[in-house]
């Protein structure tokens, strides 16, 4: 169990979304504000933890022809408890990311890290790679969320700092409101996606010439 190598996977070199692309619909979705990046971020991370960890330990006893209806009922468990414990304790999150958390049943990250890792590794390596895939998603939320935040409305901590508001930077009227809207997900996304790109093969090609010398 290499502990820096799933950590180091996680955050940038096998990133859930900036590199494996997954988890998309709601990363585009819900990255308006902090609040909504931290608590969707925390909610993928608790749940596929609790995944993987079932899932490893069970891995040996659930039949092959069935293993992906087994997970989607597993993550569905989690999904519904995580939901209702929202709904409970933190109900403006609930209602600020509304269908978005049930959803997370669905969402790939999930059910491909059930898929390729949790059902062929021990229970130890699975818990760390649901924490440290877990840990990559959020981080590309909040920045998602405080690059949005801050060019759509000058802000920055909408939700949690400032009774809510966030900390105003500049005048709302001095945003570009399009970083709010649906194009702005896309367009930030993209830039990311495409520095991360650019720093792996950087990264690789000095590799390559280190070794060639």
């Amino acid at each position: 169990m290499n502990v820096k190598k799933q950590f180091k996977e996680g955050l940038i070199t096998q990133n859930p979304v900036l590199v494996q692309l997954l988890g998309m619909c709601s990363t585009m979705a819900i990255t308006t504000t902090l609040f909504n990046g931290l608590g969707m971020g925390l909610s993928v991370l608790i749940i596929l933890t609790c995944c993987n960890i079932v899932i490893a330990l069970l891995r040996k006893v659930i039949p092959s022809k069935i293993r992906i209806a087994a997970y989607v009922v597993v993550i569905a468990g989690f999904v519904t408890i995580v939901d209702l414990i929202i709904q409970a304790f933190v109900p403006a999150l609930s209602s600020s990311l509304g269908v978005f958390i049930p959803l997370i049943v669905v969402n790939c990250i999930i059910l491909g890290r059930a898929e390729a890792f949790a059902s062929k590794n021990s229970v130890g390596a699975s818990a760390l790679d649901g924490i440290f895939q877990g840990l990559g998603y959020t981080v590309v939320l909040v920045i998602m969320c405080v690059i949005r935040e801050f060019l759509g409305k000058g802000t920055f901590g909408g939700g949690i700092l400032n009774g809510g508001a966030g900390i105003q930077i500049f005048p709302e009227e001095y945003g570009a409101l399009l970083m709010i809207l649906p194009f702005g997900g896309f367009l930030t996304l993209g830039c990311l996606i495409a520095f991360v790109q650019w720093a792996l093969r950087r990264a690789e090609n000095k590799k390559k010439e280190e070794v060639e010398k």
